[in-house]
Formats: C-alpha cells, sequence, structure tokens
C-alpha cells in the first residue's frame, strides 16, 4: 500500500416512498431489482478493485435511499465480498443508513453480527406535524421503536439524522424535537438546515409558489439552538452540520472534509481520488447493464485545476472545527475576526459557530478566485 486512507461509499437506490423535498437519486417501485443490484455492485467491485488495491479503506458507508429495504442477509453478504476484494483497516468505521420502519432487533442484530458498526436512523424530525410537511411515512415512535431495538440489538453507536426548518415547523417545536432526541442519548447527531432543489416535488410546488420556501432567518435561529442545546448536552460541534460525542465523530464523512480519496459503487456513486471527479450513470437498469456487460458504469467526470482544489480546501476547512491556516486565505481576514466569524486557534483559521453556518461566504470574502464556489458531490 501507499498509505492512502479511503471511504468507501454504496449507494442503495431503493424506497418506500419518494419525499418531496429528496434529490437524491432514489426511486420507490423497483424493489424486483434489488437482488440483480446487489449483483451488480459485487460486479462493480471486482471491476475496480485493482485500481484501489494499493489504499487502505478506513470506512464503508452504505446510503441511498434506504439500504435497510434490502434483507439483512443481502447486506452482510455485499460487506463480506467488499472485505475479500478490498484492503479494510481492522478497525475499519462501517455505517448503515437506515428508515425507522425498515428495521427491528432481528435485523439489526444480524447487521451488527455481519460487521456493521455504526447506524444512522433517518428520523428527520421527532414533531408528526413536521414530518406530514416533510412527507415523511413514519411517525415519531417510529423512531423511538427503531432507537431502542438498535440498542437491544447491540448497537453502540448511532447517529440520528434531522431535518429543520420544513413548513409549519416553529423555533418550539424544534426545540422539543432537539430535547426528545438528546434525550434517546445517540452518539451522535445530524442537524441540516431543508434546502430547496428545484427539480424535487417541493421545489417545483415551491417555483409555482403552490408552497412556501423555508424562512432563512427562523433557520439561522434553528441552526443556532441547535449549537446551544446539543452543545449543552455534551455533543462536540465538529463540521457545519454535524455533532458528535467525544470520540464519535463520523470517521467516513471526516474522509470528505479532510479531502482523502473515496470511491463510490453503485447507480449514481461519486467516486475522487488525485484531483479526479468521477460519478456513475444514475439510472439503475443503465446501471446494471453497464457493469453486466464488464464496463465501468462511469457516466461522467472532471479534472479539478489547482485553483479549484485550494477552493474546496478553504470551503471544507471553513465547514469543519479543522480550520484553514493563515497563508490559505487570499484576503485579510481582519474584519472577519472583529465579526466573531472567525477565530484565531493555533495558527489557523477557525469558523465560529456563527461562522460556520455562512462557510460558504466566507470562503467568498477569503479568496480573490474569480472561479467562486466549486459544487460539491460528496456521498451521493
Amino acid at each position: 500500500m501507499n498509505g492512502q486512507r479511503a471511504g468507501l461509499y454504496i449507494h442503495v437506490p431503493f424506497c418506500v416512498t419518494r419525499c418531496g423535498y429528496c434529490d437524491f437519486n432514489t426511486y420507490a417501485g423497483l424493489e424486483h431489482l434489488r437482488a440483480p443490484y446487489l449483483e451488480g455492485v459485487t460486479l462493480e467491485a471486482d471491476l475496480t478493485a485493482d485500481v484501489w488495491s494499493d489504499v487502505e479503506f478506513v470506512s464503508i458507508f452504505l446510503g441511498g435511499g434506504t439500504p435497510t429495504m434490502l434483507a439483512s442477509g443481502q447486506i452482510v453478504a455485499l460487506l463480506e465480498h467488499l472485505g475479500r476484494r478490498f484492503q479494510m483497516a481492522p478497525d475499519a468505521e462501517i455505517t448503515c443508513e437506515a428508515n425507522p420502519d425498515t428495521v427491528d432487533r432481528q435485523s439489526l442484530s444480524a447487521l451488527r453480527a455481519g460487521g456493521v458498526t455504526r447506524l444512522s436512523l433517518g428520523a428527520q424530525s421527532l414533531d408528526a406535524k413536521v414530518l406530514g410537511a416533510l412527507e415523511r411515512v413514519h411517525g415519531p415512535e417510529s423512531v423511538r421503536t427503531a432507537y431502542a431495538a438498535a440498542r437491544a440489538a447491540g448497537c453502540e453507536n448511532v447517529n440520528l439524522d434531522l431535518i429543520y426548518g420544513a413548513y409549519g415547523e416553529t423555533i418550539e417545536s424544534w426545540r422539543r424535537t432537539l430535547d426528545q432526541a438528546i434525550g434517546l442519548a445517540p452518539e451522535h447527531v445530524s442537524a441540516y438546515a431543508l434546502t430547496i432543489e428545484p427539480a424535487t416535488m417541493l421545489g417545483r410546488k415551491v417555483a409555482a409558489r403552490l408552497a412556501p420556501a423555508p424562512d432563512a432567518d427562523l433557520q439561522a435561529d434553528m441552526y443556532e439552538l441547535a449549537c446551544e442545546v446539543l452543545g449543552a448536552a455534551g455533543y462536540e460541534h465538529y463540521e457545519v452540520s454535524n455533532w458528535a460525542k467525544p470520540g464519535r465523530r463520523c470517521v467516513h464523512n471526516l474522509g470528505y472534509w479532510e479531502g482523502r480519496p473515496y470511491l463510490g459503487l453503485g447507480a449514481g456513486a461519486h467516486s475522487y481520488r488525485e484531483g479526479r471527479r468521477w460519478w456513475n450513470v444514475r439510472p439503475p437498469l443503465q446501471y446494471l447493464e453497464r457493469v453486466s456487460s464488464g464496463v465501468l458504469p462511469i457516466g461522467g467526470e472532471e479534472i479539478l485545476t489547482a485553483e479549484e482544489r485550494r477552493m474546496e480546501r478553504l470551503l471544507l476547512g471553513l465547514r469543519t472545527t479543522a480550520g484553514i491556516s493563515v497563508a490559505e486565505a487570499s484576503n485579510d481576514p481582519i474584519d472577519l475576526l472583529l465579526a466573531g466569524l472567525l477565530r484565531l486557534y493555533n495558527g489557523r483559521l477557525v469558523t465560529t459557530e456563527t461562522g460556520m453556518f455562512l462557510a460558504n461566504d466566507l470562503v467568498l470574502e477569503l479568496s480573490d478566485s474569480p472561479t467562486g464556489i466549486v459544487e460539491l458531490s460528496l456521498t451521493r
């Protein structure tokens, strides 16, 4: 090996229903493709394994979609195949995303026994009205039931995914969701501001003025509340949307933010290595046609320029507590320091919690690049 550490992402595109806000490469009604799709992912792994034989994978992340629409035995068999084809670190973090209504103690016990070390539950909210606005099919009680099943199954590292700023959500209901999430005592919490993507059903409704866009000022207040409440509960805020108990930061996602290489397998999955980013074709049937023919299913690629790579380092650094070196800032940061958006820590420029929420804007302030911010496609 050349000493490189990398992450392995597996995209599972199946969902029970497609939520109106979701712009990921996911599909409802394709359950009949589950077995062929798994075979396709194993074929793709075989096709690319030799190219990645010189790196050690420190994490696997099964995302989607809803990976737990697959049977636990199917997931475990896939993990076993990946373990044979790639050099895995002995203590590799293996995360599986799950929607609450698709797991129980038995299925989670099988995943845990099969090597999954981290569970990420797509709770989104613990308020029934907010879940309805997000078009989620589960209710708050399903989250609590799934969480209890995870603990009973021996899952010792659980993340709760939350979304804030949906239509009808108030600062008071968001506080209740945060308090209830903390009451469950997960090791990790991810909290994302609801964003409107034009190609989604919600995006089209907002464009047609059939639904309101999220209130940006309210979302900023909700972000500040999350910082306050989660911080007081002992969670470290280490990336703009992520909080963790000490020692429980997500190894896989840290790889994206630190610029480590990653390999994505599955329909629409992205990969990155040495300044080259590429992505697979998105339609599952087209993906399966390619890999079954012995062809890598690459749908496109880009070679980042030195300036684009620098801009990415700036953005990713400012989104995390790692920050950036003073030398990486093209413009004088004094105004941002005085405004309380940045602070100096061990010779590095690190965003405050307020500044972290404005990381995109800070990049433009600190850089004289005319290219603006490079669009990042990190996990999907």
